[in-house]
């Protein structure tokens, strides 16, 4: 059931910024349910609106965020609703949305902090403006590098019988191999995201390499070697998915396209983070 919009009274209230744009529509912002019970609006200085709420001052404190952050179901209930904000305000226009629990002690703190930060905001919304946010991700199976020799371990003991003529030399042979053959598909892996990165770079106004991440599915581990972020002309879209499609054909690697995004990766490195 959705929460009733009330109030926050301004002397007890933190203020919570999901974005900021040059323009936004009050109406559809107000039909939103945001991460509390006041209404969704904006906030204007320097000709911009920072998209905000209202969050009652003894929740907005760092350990309350923390605690509320560390509940796995809380925490996806704030993503979406703080996604679905930056999306909505995004299709009206070029937006740059702030990370997740930016707050600022009251308004005014939020209005001073963002007014000092107005020029860093132009600049984003200009290098936004009619592009997107892609993700592309390229995994090696971990597994596809196992061969019989990995899982072949040494003796616990060192028979005292007769050993067959060269078996120990064969042993040692077959674990030089194994590595070898680890580190040839590790170099050819690395090769293919380093080819596939500047393949989309060709099609993108600006790319950010990310952390690598790893993921398990069932038994097998997929060894991240690629996290790109790229911003691209709206115009490019279809070239960027088709070159995509193409490094797949190409290499036969494992490439992950997610998007289009709001370009979160592309709001600047110091955006502002809040006053918790």
């Amino acid at each position: 059931m959705t929460q009733p919009v009330t109030a926050v009274p301004a002397a007890t209230a933190a203020t919570y910024v999901f974005a900021v744009c040059r323009h936004a529509d009050d109406d559809v912002l107000s039909r939103l349910p945001g991460i509390s019970t006041a209404p969704v609006r904006t906030l204007p200085f320097e000709q911009l609106h920072a998209v905000v709420q209202d969050v009652p001052a003894a929740e907005a404190d760092r350990q309350s965020w923390t605690e509320r952050l560390s509940d796995p179901d809380e925490l996806e209930r704030c993503v979406r609703a703080h996604h679905q904000i930056v999306t909505a305000v995004a299709t009206g226009g070029p937006a740059a949305p702030m990370a997740l629990a930016t707050l600022y002690s009251s308004e005014e703190r939020a209005r001073q902090a963002l007014t000092a930060d107005a020029a860093r905001f132009h600049t984003v919304l200009d290098r936004v403006a009619g592009r997107l946010e892609w993700g592309v991700k390229v995994y090696v199976s971990s597994a596809s590098t196992v061969t019989a020799t990995d899982r072949t371990v040494a003796p616990a003991h060192v028979p005292t019988g007769p050993q067959t003529p060269g078996a120990g030399r064969a042993y040692l042979d077959r674990v030089r191999g194994t590595h070898r053959a680890r580190e040839e598909s590790r170099r050819a892996a690395l090769q293919t995201a380093e080819e596939t990165d500047a393949a989309l770079r060709g099609l993108a106004v600006a790319a950010r390499r990310l952390r690598l991440q790893d993921q398990q599915l069932d038994d097998c581990r997929r060894t991240q070697v690629l996290n790109g972020a790229y911003l691209v002309d709206e115009s490019q879209s279809a070239r960027f998915t088709q070159a995509v499609a193409a490094q797949r054909r190409r290499t036969g690697a494992l490439i992950e396209l997610s998007g289009p995004w709001v370009p979160y990766s592309f709001a600047g490195e110091d955006a502002a983070h809040g006053d918790h």
